[in-house]
């Protein structure tokens, strides 16, 4: 496992879970996302594609992130796959009264002997780029009221 957080958002688990899904959102709630395209037609499901290209130390790196899980305001679900690779973003949400607990998991699996060797560096860039997101959600999310 590379990382987790937890944040409660003040705001409807409906509202949260649109904006988290909602890809063009996501250069305003993580960190190093520059653009985002939908690469499939259709509302968002399992198998939705996204080309996400994040600034990586001043150069754009793109990916393809495939929606794995999609239940709508419970838990969503991308992975990507490069090289051997494969990164997996888990978001659980959960309506409380004072609004939506999310628990976010970002894990790598890697396969091969060279990519164990870097798999630890990896999920140290990851955790980089992408720890603290679900503050930046909750900050977004509670300017909008």
């Amino acid at each position: 496992m590379a990382f987790k957080e937890t944040a409660v958002i003040h705001a409807p688990i409906e509202a949260v879970f649109n904006v988290v899904t909602d890809f063009t959102q996501a250069p305003a709630i993580m960190e190093t996302v520059v653009r985002t395209k939908k690469l499939t037609e259709g509302p968002m499901q399992v198998g939705t594609q996204i080309e996400e290209v994040r600034n990586i130390r001043g150069k754009e790196a793109a990916t393809v992130l495939t929606v794995a899980e999609f239940d709508p305001n419970k838990s969503f679900v991308v992975k990507s796959e490069m090289s051997g690779i494969t990164v997996t973003y888990r978001y659980e949400f959960t309506s409380l009264v004072e609004g939506t607990k999310i628990d976010f998991k970002g894990s790598i699996r890697s396969k091969g002997m060279k990519n164990a060797i870097i798999k630890p560096i990896f999920e140290m860039m990851l955790k980089k780029e992408d720890k603290g997101h679900l503050e930046k959600v909750k900050a977004y999310m509670e300017k909008e009221d």
